[in-house]
């Protein structure tokens, strides 16, 4: 388990226009504790492009339906969260073990740093940071979309998702970080260090479009 206590920031990624947030972020403890040739990397321009049968959208899938999404209508979705890149912060473990013939080059041209893109994205993960005004404007993680592909089980990818989530959202200043999860997997997630708290509700519009929009009777 990476420790919480201040990670130190090195990646093997440079900032750029293409990715997501600064891979900063991302402490190296973390990409030191993943599989010979995988990296952990903010989400890309390029992710939903599909590489070695796969890609960002195709590694959602394992989570529930994503539904058609044009190249046009990602890129959008993209700059819109690259514009507000202090509130989104969505995260990739990219297997780089690809033939180059699959893959594309490597390397990039600067020494230590690996090109994102050239492999296959086999995990994924969100956090999103709320911010309030209770606890002096505090700020909470609010973690999502944690997904792993089903012939990667077992490797500890969703381990290393949700501890990089962690160290991204104790790097911003978030007081807590949140999740809601199946009974099932509370276990994985006491193991990761979180505590059961209340219990999460939903309401889907959808189920609920045709029905009555009489007033609902409760007390608060």
């Amino acid at each position: 388990m990476v420790s919480a206590s201040a990670p130190k920031v090195k990646s093997p990624f440079k900032k750029s226009d293409n990715l997501l947030f600064d891979p900063a972020l991302i402490p190296t403890e973390i990409q030191d504790c993943l599989p010979s040739g995988y990296v952990v990397r903010p989400l890309a321009r390029t992710d939903n492009q599909v590489r070695s049968n796969t890609s960002f959208l195709k590694t959602l899938e394992v989570l529930t339906t994503v539904g058609t999404i044009s190249d046009q209508a990602y890129q959008q979705r993209f700059q819109y969260l690259k514009e507000h890149s202090d509130k989104y912060y969505i995260i990739v473990i990219e297997d780089m073990n690809v033939p180059a013939t699959l893959a594309g080059s490597a390397t990039s041209s600067t020494p230590n740093l690996v090109t994102p893109g050239r492999g296959k994205i086999v995990a994924a993960g969100t956090i999103l940071v709320e911010r309030k005004f209770i606890h002096e404007l505090g700020l909470v993680g609010h973690i999502e979309d944690i997904a792993v592909s089903a012939d990667q089980q077992g490797k500890k990818l969703g381990l290393r998702i949700i501890e990089t989530l962690k160290a991204i959202g104790q790097q911003v200043g978030c007081y807590k970080v949140i999740l809601d999860c199946s009974e099932k997997n509370v276990p994985f997630y006491e193991k990761c260090g979180f505590e059961r708290k209340g219990v999460e509700m939903g309401w889907y519009v959808n189920k609920h479009r045709s029905s009555s929009a009489a007033p609902i009777q409760a007390k608060l």
